[in-house]
């Protein structure tokens, strides 16, 4: 990947929104919710000498509205702080 993020930011990719609910009924795009949950693409060096706790493959959960959307290369990415990172998956 050629983005690199810089400080304590973070690059992940959003994971797809539900399509249909877990009764079969399929949702349309405009009542589709926003995902909170991701795969961690790269991750910054870390400020003031704190090392980052995620690193590349990890899956996390994130906050409601936390990130800057971004396309790169037709791919949707979010960048973020790590402080907006609230926990680790597996």
């Amino acid at each position: 990947m050629k983005l690199k993020p810089i400080n304590d930011r973070i690059v992940i990719k959003p994971a797809p929104a539900e399509e249909k609910t877990k009764g079969g009924i399929i949702i349309p795009d405009t009542a589709k919710e926003k995902p909170q949950r991701g795969e961690v693409i790269a991750v910054g060096p870390g400020k003031d000498d704190v090392k980052m706790t995620v690193k590349p493959g990890d899956i996390v959960l994130y906050g409601k509205y936390s990130g800057q959307e971004l396309s790169y290369e037709g791919a949707d990415y979010l960048i973020m702080r790590e402080d907006d990172v609230l926990v680790i998956i597996g």
